[in-house]
């Protein structure tokens, strides 16, 4: 470009920005996105001099949780996390639990889903993250009377993976935040926002994610809003949790 243009470019005042055509060259020559030099993502170099796209797609995924989202958990060491899973927290998750919910991906490894769960608890642990995590009152409910995909599943496991959780979400907080919101009034996607970092939405075999600041800040407000309209806040889930199991362990079932 001609002096003139870079010395308006460069004016402290200035809030003119350059043609496409400029900011395409500075960024292949400098080996950065796009959307880092308009400040729309924190994402700067890149490794293959490859532009980063705003939404990739990641398929190839038969389970919500596989080391994809380990990997990305680690990156984002110091963000918040904000989750909303497919039917359970994976790190409060019994191994029974895991063994019985991913026994029919046949291109998911056991072993490999148990470690996967095992880390992620590992991690919290060490406080790498705050995790704030929302699930519907529902889902919750459906589990312990064996619902849904739950269906089959034995008393015992089911009794065994509440206390489970009781422990946990009082060993783990306030590190880690549970939040249950009505399912009548509110709906979620599977998604994980890793800080500033990305948001990934599971839509089923696949997951989309979501690297540009905008879709980020969207995806965090909605998850903001599932807290905002929680009608269980993190310190009475564990009250929910052993009315639950003393239900179970009293009659059995759940009215």
């Amino acid at each position: 470009m001609d002096r003139s243009t870079l010395s308006q470019l460069l004016a402290p005042d200035n809030d003119r920005l350059p043609r496409v055509e400029t900011l395409a060259s500075i960024a292949t020559a400098e080996q950065v996105s796009i959307d880092w030099l308009v400040g729309l993502t924190h994402e700067g170099p890149l490794g293959a001099g490859i532009l980063r796209q705003s939404v990739q797609v990641e398929p190839d995924a038969p389970s919500p949780a596989d080391e994809r989202l380990a990997r990305w958990q680690a990156e984002a060491a110091g963000y918040k996390i904000r989750y909303v899973p497919t039917t359970l927290p994976d790190l409060l998750k019994t191994d029974r639990i895991i063994a019985y919910e991913y026994r029919q991906f046949a291109t998911v490894d056991p072993d490999q889903s148990l470690e996967q769960s095992h880390a992620k608890l590992e991690l919290q642990r060490r406080s790498e993250s705050e995790i704030e995590v929302c699930n519907s009152v529902q889902a919750v409910e459906g589990f312990a009377r064996g619902e849904g995909v739950w269906r089959g599943l034995e008393l015992e496991a089911r009794k065994e993976q509440l206390a489970r959780m009781i422990a946990l979400a009082d060993e783990l907080y306030p590190a880690f935040r549970w939040f249950l919101y009505d399912s009548r009034n509110r709906y979620s996607a599977p998604l994980t926002v890793f800080g500033a970092k990305r948001a990934v939405v599971y839509v089923g075999q696949m997951y989309f994610v979501f690297n540009s600041l905008e879709h980020i800040r969207h995806l965090t407000k909605h998850f903001d809003d599932l807290i905002r309209a929680a009608i269980v806040q993190p310190p009475a889930v564990i009250g929910l949790l052993e009315r639950l199991l003393q239900e179970l362990n009293d009659t059995g079932r759940i009215p």
